[in-house]
């Protein structure tokens, strides 16, 4: 069983990173809110470190090796708590952890399913499975200082807190109004203004009152 690997990184995909080791080259899958973190994980000379969850994919009666890659050992342990829910195998999880894991925690702690929806591969029902699953079990993951950047990318903070503040004004509650603007900017990545971010809050509550 393979716990770790240390070496360059010699190629990166959307979902993984070829790490070079003693002339030895492995491929490993990286969740996206882990990879935004690996530059700054790597020492002066470009090792990297990685924390690795290593199981066999079973693929017309044959079992092949996959490691799944991690900065430190509670990313690990968050990842294994998530895919003891029914349906979440280790790629699809690998896949929806595209948001920071204090912010996936905290949304399943809060039972936040607007967030949960907006994670890729994750609709309404398996958010549901992962809300009833580990609810009340994930609370000291919303803790983690997550090695990427926790901010969504082209947003400043002020903006994000102005769509907020307007929100409140409207008579939302604090954490009702920064889940809607935090949807509303996974929806759309492109949005860079106040104006923009609340136009997608309205655009997202009328798809959600006809649905």
């Amino acid at each position: 069983m393979i716990s770790h690997i240390s070496g360059k990184i010699r190629k990166r995909k959307t979902l993984s990173v070829i790490v070079d080791v003693g002339g030895m080259s492995y491929e490993v899958m990286i969740p996206p809110a882990v990879m935004k973190g690996l530059d700054k994980a790597r020492t002066e000379d470009g090792l990297i470190t990685l924390i690795t969850y290593h199981y066999h994919q079973v693929d017309q009666s044959r079992a092949i090796p996959v490691l799944v890659g991690f900065l430190n050992e509670i990313e690990k342990e968050f990842f294994e708590h998530f895919i003891t829910v029914s349906g979440v195998g280790p790629k699809a999880a690998c896949r929806a952890m595209a948001l920071p894991f204090s912010v996936i925690a905290d949304a399943i702690d809060r039972g936040d399913m607007a967030l949960l929806k907006t994670l890729p591969g994750i609709g309404e029902q398996k958010a549901r499975e992962i809300i009833a699953k580990l609810q009340g079990k994930v609370g000291k993951f919303g803790l983690i200082r997550d090695s990427g950047d926790a901010e969504m990318p082209g947003i400043e903070a002020d903006v994000r807190d102005e769509a907020v503040n307007v929100l409140l004004q409207l008579q939302y509650k604090k954490a009702e109004a920064r889940d809607m603007v935090e949807a509303a900017m996974k929806r759309n990545p492109k949005v860079s203004n106040c104006e923009e971010i609340l136009n997608e809050v309205y655009k997202g509550s009328k798809v959600k009152s006809k649905s």
